[in-house]
């Protein structure tokens, strides 16, 4: 594109005594104005697209004396393109005036060497875009620039409601008709700002109406600033360089302008920089919940992650796939690139040799997510090209990093046959996406996830698959090396770790779900009846599952021949510090129940498998710690707290009770306490003994714990 080039000091001069004025100067593709906002330059290149909803941006900050801070954003923003291609846009202040450029398209079209040299200043700010809620196109590009031009702000994230944010900013008569979620973000601070508040104030003000995910990174003349919602959905990173900051959506781009890593901006911490140095605000108690696809899909390999190397994760969740799918194939290829690590990780524990098998147009942008669903389809066939030396004549298995609206499996399946392949297997390296994200990702509509309307054998065959497979969900967080509990996973599970709010009305809970899988803990202190009941409703399909293994901590556990008789997978456990390796690498499962399991379970596996964990407890236990379950009759239920099964029964009846009862309940750190699935009630009739009373309890809580697992 050509720019129409005009002096500042020109455009200084001509409006220097002009309130709000605006002239725009337009010549070949080209505006560049002063105006209320400043001085701002936008690049008029045009790319037709349709409406985008939800998607991941990239933002970039520095801060130096000395630094030319713009073109440290502009290297910044070319390490995190990958995170937006849509528009990009860099804001620049020599601590007097802010200057804006901003257009459409690749960082490589936006900017030109003029252009970097009018962004003067030490301060800089940058952005890239993919569409966030609100539409699309020039107009909505980063960052934005407040009315006086003091404040420029950047956000990465989405806010899946903005009720209260329009609520407020009407009943300050500010519109929001053509505002999206960030604009009306910049509003709420300018309002702030116009009543004299210093930009701080402002955002300590602004914060809890900010009701979604956002990292922002925001310019006045003389700060930048730095802002993560208090769960931390979207990463941010803080560096150091030649006694300056730098903040960056990946630490990728802190590498690539040599910064040092210092530590990521936590969840709900402002961090503000100046001339007097680093200041950090906690503006609210944060708890960290970053969106798990960042791992599988989003950042950079290069990048580093909650301490963790993205490259070596994504190695680590083929490395689980292998052992969960087991495939007699004979070659295994990526879908590249952010596939690439999980196959290299899969070939090299399956076994099957690793080469690339399709070859990517690497100007062609991202398929997952590009706003409109024919652009998607299309840009499939000319994104890949299969390699037919090959794939010809041979079993080959596909490793993708997820399968979304399955539109590209299908093309890709089709690609490869055509090429000659003789049987395509398709698997993925996270497990089925079931539910809409709100925090950032364009996957906002339920019914266009095609693991929320089709089970794995419907997904196979629409697709054109031979086979389908998916990583387990524990498998997915075992890859990590990380605990369960610093994640957002509502992709997977519908947990929505930020209020969704009116939202909520859009979810379908009630999903066809794939078969559990099942591990069974028992020792000898029983015949294997529980066992036996998962078993024969498992026949008889009350419950949608498999046992994947049956786990003992000794070989004469009859439970054993129980499990053997119907070619269960049985394991002899030596050490119980093996127990969260053996049920998350080598036999992944979803649920554990304890049947009769006599050793205590370790920390370590109760936070390997929150809520997990069914035990059945020969005792009522209540909702709360404090709490009492009433009887059938009114009368004070037992918890039987610290009893085992013979003890609690003697219990019920020296203590002439009214009813014995059981409990099912997920397993916790506080000692027989946990969330309660199902509990029963047993009369105690006059002349019970220990057998007779158990006996009957025991049938009874064979068919509590089956509705239990049913309802998983």
């Amino acid at each position: 594109m050509e720019v129409a080039w005009c002096k500042k000091h020109v455009i200084k001069g001509i409006f220097s005594k002009i309130a709000h004025f605006t002239i725009f100067l337009v010549a070949k593709k080209c505006e560049i104005f002063y105006s209320e906002r400043g001085l701002v330059k936008k690049s008029l290149d045009y790319f037709p697209r349709q409406d985008s909803l939800q998607e991941k941006c990239g933002i970039f900050g520095a801060y130096g004396q000395g630094f030319e801070a713009a073109r440290l954003a502009y290297y910044g923003l070319w390490a995190l393109q990958h995170r937006g291609q849509e528009s990009s846009g860099i804001s620049s202040s020599d601590g007097k005036v802010i200057r804006t450029h901003k257009g459409e398209g690749l960082v490589a079209h936006v900017y030109k060497e003029e252009d970097l040299d009018w962004l003067e200043g030490h301060i800089a700010i940058g952005h890239n875009r993919y569409g966030t809620s609100g539409g699309t196109g020039a107009i909505h590009a980063q960052p934005i620039v407040s009315r006086d031009g003091g404040v420029a702000l950047a956000h990465n994230g989405n806010l899946p409601s903005t009720v209260l944010l329009e609520k407020f900013l009407h009943s300050k008569r500010i519109k929001t008709d053509t505002l999206n979620d960030s604009e009306m973000m910049q509003r709420c601070l300018q309002y702030f700002l116009n009543q004299g508040k210093s930009i701080e104030v402002a955002i300590e003000k602004s914060f809890p109406l900010f009701t979604g995910a956002f990292c922002l990174v925001l310019l006045t003349k003389t700060k930048l600033i730095a802002l993560r919602d208090a769960r931390g959905i979207r990463p941010l990173s803080l560096g150091k360089l030649n006694g300056g900051y730098i903040v960056a959506s990946e630490t990728a781009a802190l590498d690539t302008v040599q910064a040092k890593f210092i530590r990521d901006v936590k969840p709900g911490e402002m961090i503000v920089i100046d001339k007097k140095g680093l200041h950090s605000y906690q503006l609210e108690k944060g708890q960290q919940k970053l969106d798990i696809f960042e791992f599988i899909y989003f950042s950079r390999p290069d990048s580093m992650l909650l301490g963790k190397n993205v490259n070596e994760v994504r190695k680590n969740l083929g490395r689980l796939l292998a052992k969960e799918c087991k495939i007699s194939a004979d070659v295994v290829i990526p879908v590249p690139d952010s596939a690439i690590p999980a196959a290299i990780g899969f070939a090299e524990v399956s076994g099957i040799p690793f080469d690339h098998g399709l070859i990517k147009n690497r100007y062609i942008h991202r398929t997952f997510i590009r706003p409109d669903q024919h652009l998607r389809e299309r840009d499939v066939m000319l994104k890949l090209n299969p390699l037919r030396s090959v794939i010809q004549g041979k079993r080959v298995v596909v490793i993708d990093d997820s399968i979304v609206r399955g539109t590209t499996s299908k093309k890709i399946v089709s690609l490869l046959r055509r090429a000659g392949a003789k049987k395509v297997h398709m698997l993925s390296s996270c497990p089925p996406i079931r539910f809409p994200d709100f925090y950032g990702i364009n996957t906002p509509v339920q019914n266009e996830l095609i693991a929320a309307a089709m089970p794995i054998e419907k997904i196979r065959e629409y697709i054109g698959a031979d086979s389908v497979c998916f990583l387990s969900y524990q498998g997915m967080i075992a890859a990590t090396g990380l605990p369960e509990s610093v994640f957002s996973l509502s992709l997977f599970n519908g947990d929505y770790p930020i209020d969704i709010r009116e939202k909520k009305e859009e979810i379908n809970y009630n999903l066809r779900k794939d078969p559990l899988r099942i591990a069974v803990l028992i020792s000898n202190s029983g015949t294997g009846t529980n066992l036996q009941s998962i078993i024969d409703a498992i026949e008889k399909k009350k419950i949608l599952g498999k046992i994947a293994v049956v786990v003992s901590d000794t070989s004469l556990a009859l439970g054993l021949n129980r499990a053997r008789k119907y070619g269960i997978p049985v394991h002899i456990l030596e050490s119980k510090t093996s127990l969260t390796s053996l049920l998350q690498k080598t036999f992944p499962v979803d649920y554990v129940v304890l049947a009769g399991w006599k050793k205590i379970i370790p920390d370590a596996f109760l936070d390997a498998f929150p809520k997990r964990i069914l035990n059945i407890h020969p005792g009522l236990i209540p909702n709360t710690l404090d709490g009492v379950i009433a009887n059938p009759d009114g009368t004070p239920a037992h918890w039987n707290r610290g009893k085992f099964t013979e003890k609690a029964i003697t219990h019920f009846l020296q203590t002439n009770a009214t009813y014995a009862g059981s409990t099912v309940h997920f397993l916790s750190k506080e000692f027989d306490f946990g969330e309660v699935l199902q509990r029963c009630f047993e009369k105690i009739k006059p002349h019970d003994t220990v057998a007779s009373l158990y006996k009957r309890l025991k049938k009874q809580e064979n068919t509590i714990l089956i509705q239990a697992l049913s309802k998983l």
